[in-house]
């Protein structure tokens, strides 16, 4: 019932910046937050930021300072723009939101989107 797109990855060199968008569409009622994780080869997903309607945002303690979140609640699109990139961040970033969806009934869930890679150079 809900689908999220994410665009914006790429390759970029050491200090470079990068910004990925991700859109949910489908039969929304509300997002009750939406974020961005990342898993590097051979590692376990991580969060990188994530933000609450109302709320502020939490950011993971490697990304504060160079990440920023956003989001724009009219276009339901979450936005991560990274700045000082580093060749640790190299991972394929995926959006995650928390959905409430109308489907004969209220119903809450929680969905992922298909991943964009992100490659910092050194």
């Amino acid at each position: 019932q809900v689908q999220l797109v994410e665009s914006g990855g790429g390759l970029v060199q050491a200090g470079g910046s990068l910004r990925l968008s991700c859109a949910a569409s489908g039969s929304i009622f509300s997002i009750n937050a939406m974020g961005w994780y990342r898993q590097a080869p051979g590692k376990q997903r991580e969060l990188v930021a994530r933000i609450r309607s109302g709320g502020s945002p939490n950011y993971a303690d490697s990304v504060k300072g160079r990440f920023t979140i956003s989001r724009d609640g009219a276009k339901n699109t979450v936005y991560l723009q990274m700045n000082s990139l580093k060749p640790e961040d190299t991972a394929v970033y995926y959006c995650n939101a928390d959905v409430t969806y109308y489907s004969g009934g209220y119903k809450m869930d929680n969905y992922w989107g298909q991943g964009t890679q992100v490659t910092v150079s050194s």
